[in-house]
Protein backbone atom coordinates (compact mmCIF):
# COMPACT_ATOMS: atom_id res chain seq x y z
CA UNK A 1 0.00 0.00 0.00
CA UNK A 2 1.33 3.43 -0.95
CA UNK A 3 -0.17 5.48 1.91
CA UNK A 4 -2.11 4.38 4.98
CA UNK A 5 -3.75 7.04 7.15
CA UNK A 6 -5.12 6.21 10.57
CA UNK A 7 -6.98 8.58 12.90
CA UNK A 8 -5.47 11.70 11.33
CA UNK A 9 -6.58 15.00 12.90
CA UNK A 10 -5.51 18.44 11.75
CA UNK A 11 -6.54 21.85 13.07
CA UNK A 12 -5.67 25.23 11.55
CA UNK A 13 -6.34 28.58 13.25
CA UNK A 14 -8.67 26.91 15.72
CA UNK A 15 -10.71 25.22 12.98
CA UNK A 16 -10.83 21.45 12.60
CA UNK A 17 -9.89 20.64 9.02
CA UNK A 18 -9.53 16.87 9.27
CA UNK A 19 -10.89 14.67 12.04
CA UNK A 20 -10.39 10.93 12.39
CA UNK A 21 -9.24 10.61 8.79
CA UNK A 22 -8.55 7.04 7.79
CA UNK A 23 -7.81 5.63 4.34
CA UNK A 24 -5.62 3.38 2.25
CA UNK A 25 -4.27 4.86 -0.98
CA UNK A 26 -2.77 2.26 -3.33
CA UNK A 27 -0.16 2.76 -6.02
CA UNK A 28 -1.42 3.97 -9.40
CA UNK A 29 -3.53 7.04 -10.08
CA UNK A 30 -6.06 8.16 -7.47
CA UNK A 31 -8.32 11.20 -7.48
CA UNK A 32 -9.59 12.86 -4.31
CA UNK A 33 -12.77 14.89 -4.71
CA UNK A 34 -14.87 16.82 -2.27
CA UNK A 35 -16.48 20.19 -1.58
CA UNK A 36 -14.48 23.36 -1.05
CA UNK A 37 -13.07 23.45 2.47
CA UNK A 38 -13.17 19.68 2.91
CA UNK A 39 -9.41 19.57 3.48
CA UNK A 40 -8.25 18.13 0.16
CA UNK A 41 -5.25 20.43 -0.21
CA UNK A 42 -4.38 19.97 3.45
CA UNK A 43 -4.33 16.22 2.94
CA UNK A 44 -1.75 16.54 0.15
CA UNK A 45 0.43 18.72 2.39
CA UNK A 46 0.31 16.06 5.09
CA UNK A 47 1.43 13.34 2.69
CA UNK A 48 4.81 14.97 2.08
CA UNK A 49 5.13 16.74 5.43
CA UNK A 50 4.60 20.31 4.40
CA UNK A 51 2.41 20.02 7.48
CA UNK A 52 2.12 17.41 10.22
CA UNK A 53 -1.12 16.11 11.77
CA UNK A 54 -2.05 16.97 15.34
CA UNK A 55 -2.83 13.31 15.95
CA UNK A 56 -2.84 10.02 14.08
CA UNK A 57 -0.34 8.38 11.76
CA UNK A 58 0.48 8.47 8.07
CA UNK A 59 2.48 5.58 6.64
CA UNK A 60 4.30 5.78 3.33
CA UNK A 61 5.32 2.35 2.03
CA UNK A 62 4.71 0.95 5.49
CA UNK A 63 6.86 3.51 7.32
CA UNK A 64 5.73 6.53 9.32
CA UNK A 65 6.37 9.66 7.24
CA UNK A 66 7.94 11.28 10.31
CA UNK A 67 10.70 8.67 10.21
CA UNK A 68 11.87 9.90 6.80
CA UNK A 69 14.26 12.79 6.34
CA UNK A 70 11.78 15.52 5.40
CA UNK A 71 13.71 16.80 2.38
CA UNK A 72 14.27 13.29 1.05
CA UNK A 73 10.56 12.58 1.46
CA UNK A 74 9.60 15.70 -0.48
CA UNK A 75 11.93 14.75 -3.32
CA UNK A 76 10.33 11.31 -3.51
CA UNK A 77 6.76 12.55 -2.91
CA UNK A 78 6.63 15.79 -4.93
CA UNK A 79 3.80 18.30 -4.64
CA UNK A 80 2.62 20.44 -7.56
CA UNK A 81 0.55 23.25 -6.00
CA UNK A 82 -2.68 24.65 -7.38
CA UNK A 83 -1.22 28.04 -8.31
CA UNK A 84 2.10 28.33 -10.15
CA UNK A 85 4.87 29.77 -7.97
CA UNK A 86 7.82 30.14 -10.30
CA UNK A 87 11.17 31.65 -9.41
CA UNK A 88 12.63 34.64 -11.27
CA UNK A 89 14.73 33.53 -14.21
CA UNK A 90 14.36 31.13 -17.09
CA UNK A 91 12.24 28.04 -17.39
CA UNK A 92 15.41 25.92 -17.36
CA UNK A 93 16.53 27.52 -14.08
CA UNK A 94 13.17 26.72 -12.54
CA UNK A 95 13.12 23.11 -13.73
CA UNK A 96 16.67 22.46 -12.52
CA UNK A 97 16.20 24.15 -9.14
CA UNK A 98 15.35 21.03 -7.13
CA UNK A 99 17.91 18.66 -8.68
CA UNK A 100 20.66 21.27 -8.25
CA UNK A 101 19.83 21.61 -4.55
CA UNK A 102 20.27 17.90 -3.96
CA UNK A 103 23.10 17.42 -6.48
CA UNK A 104 20.97 15.07 -8.55
CA UNK A 105 21.42 14.52 -12.31
CA UNK A 106 18.70 16.00 -14.48
CA UNK A 107 17.83 16.75 -18.10
CA UNK A 108 15.72 19.90 -18.45
CA UNK A 109 14.50 19.05 -21.95
CA UNK A 110 13.33 15.61 -20.87
CA UNK A 111 11.37 17.01 -17.93
CA UNK A 112 9.77 19.64 -20.17
CA UNK A 113 8.81 17.01 -22.75
CA UNK A 114 7.20 14.85 -20.07
CA UNK A 115 5.23 17.90 -18.92
CA UNK A 116 4.01 18.51 -22.48
CA UNK A 117 6.29 21.43 -23.37
CA UNK A 118 8.84 21.68 -26.16
CA UNK A 119 12.42 21.67 -24.80
CA UNK A 120 12.91 25.09 -26.45
CA UNK A 121 10.81 26.55 -23.60
CA UNK A 122 13.88 26.19 -21.39
CA UNK A 123 15.30 29.52 -22.58
CA UNK A 124 12.10 31.52 -21.99
CA UNK A 125 11.54 33.82 -18.98
CA UNK A 126 9.36 31.73 -16.67
CA UNK A 127 7.12 34.54 -15.50
CA UNK A 128 6.22 35.63 -19.03
CA UNK A 129 4.46 32.35 -19.84
CA UNK A 130 0.71 31.84 -19.83
CA UNK A 131 -0.86 30.35 -16.71
CA UNK A 132 -1.25 27.00 -18.45
CA UNK A 133 2.39 27.00 -19.51
CA UNK A 134 3.48 27.99 -16.01
CA UNK A 135 1.47 25.09 -14.60
CA UNK A 136 3.33 22.73 -16.91
CA UNK A 137 6.68 24.19 -15.82
CA UNK A 138 5.69 23.48 -12.22
CA UNK A 139 4.98 19.91 -13.27
CA UNK A 140 8.31 19.69 -15.10
CA UNK A 141 10.10 21.01 -12.00
CA UNK A 142 8.60 18.18 -9.96
CA UNK A 143 9.34 15.59 -12.66
CA UNK A 144 13.01 16.64 -12.79
CA UNK A 145 13.36 15.12 -9.31
CA UNK A 146 12.26 11.74 -10.69
CA UNK A 147 9.72 11.31 -7.87
CA UNK A 148 7.99 8.08 -6.93
CA UNK A 149 4.74 9.96 -6.22
CA UNK A 150 3.28 13.12 -7.74
CA UNK A 151 0.76 15.05 -5.64
CA UNK A 152 -1.29 17.34 -7.91
CA UNK A 153 -3.48 19.99 -6.27
CA UNK A 154 -6.27 21.08 -8.65
CA UNK A 155 -3.87 20.98 -11.62
CA UNK A 156 -6.33 22.63 -14.04
CA UNK A 157 -8.36 24.91 -11.75
CA UNK A 158 -6.98 28.18 -13.17
CA UNK A 159 -7.08 27.12 -16.82
CA UNK A 160 -9.53 27.60 -19.66
CA UNK A 161 -11.08 24.55 -21.31
CA UNK A 162 -8.44 24.24 -24.03
CA UNK A 163 -5.54 24.46 -21.58
CA UNK A 164 -7.32 22.09 -19.19
CA UNK A 165 -7.70 19.47 -21.91
CA UNK A 166 -4.02 19.79 -22.82
CA UNK A 167 -2.90 19.32 -19.21
CA UNK A 168 -5.22 16.34 -18.82
CA UNK A 169 -3.69 14.72 -21.91
CA UNK A 170 -0.26 15.28 -20.36
CA UNK A 171 -1.30 13.66 -17.08
CA UNK A 172 -2.78 10.65 -18.88
CA UNK A 173 0.44 10.31 -20.85
CA UNK A 174 2.46 10.43 -17.63
CA UNK A 175 0.39 7.60 -16.19
CA UNK A 176 1.36 5.47 -19.19
CA UNK A 177 5.03 6.48 -19.42
CA UNK A 178 6.15 6.70 -15.80
CA UNK A 179 6.26 4.26 -12.92
CA UNK A 180 5.31 7.08 -10.54
CA UNK A 181 1.96 7.10 -8.76
CA UNK A 182 -0.31 10.15 -9.07
CA UNK A 183 -2.67 11.52 -6.43
CA UNK A 184 -4.86 14.23 -7.96
CA UNK A 185 -7.04 16.59 -5.94
CA UNK A 186 -9.96 17.97 -7.95
CA UNK A 187 -13.40 19.41 -7.30
CA UNK A 188 -14.52 18.08 -10.70
CA UNK A 189 -15.95 14.56 -10.53
CA UNK A 190 -15.92 14.25 -14.32
CA UNK A 191 -12.21 15.05 -14.32
CA UNK A 192 -11.65 12.42 -11.62
CA UNK A 193 -13.33 9.85 -13.87
CA UNK A 194 -11.21 10.89 -16.85
CA UNK A 195 -7.85 10.79 -15.09
CA UNK A 196 -7.90 8.28 -12.27
CA UNK A 197 -8.00 4.53 -11.79
CA UNK A 198 -9.92 5.06 -8.57
CA UNK A 199 -11.72 7.95 -6.90
CA UNK A 200 -12.18 8.88 -3.26
CA UNK A 201 -14.57 11.39 -1.73
CA UNK A 202 -13.27 13.41 1.23
CA UNK A 203 -16.24 13.97 3.48
CA UNK A 204 -16.62 14.39 7.23
CA UNK A 205 -12.98 13.50 7.86
CA UNK A 206 -13.13 10.28 5.87
CA UNK A 207 -11.93 9.20 2.46
CA UNK A 208 -14.60 7.01 0.91
CA UNK A 209 -13.88 4.94 -2.17
CA UNK A 210 -17.22 5.41 -3.93
CA UNK A 211 -16.85 4.67 -7.64
CA UNK A 212 -20.58 4.16 -8.11
CA UNK A 213 -21.38 7.63 -6.79
CA UNK A 214 -18.77 9.16 -9.06
CA UNK A 215 -20.11 7.36 -12.12
CA UNK A 216 -23.62 8.67 -11.60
Amino acid sequence: MLFVLDGVNYTRAGRTVLSGLGAELPAGTSAIVGPSGAGKSTLLRLLNRLADPDAGTILYLGRDVRDYDVLELRREVALVPQLPALLPGSVAENVSFGPRLCDKPYVVGEALSLAGLDPSFGARPARQLSVGEQQRVMLARALALDPAVLLLDEPTAALDERARDAVERTLLSLSDRLSASLIIVTHDQAQARRLADRQFVLEDGRLRNTPHALQA
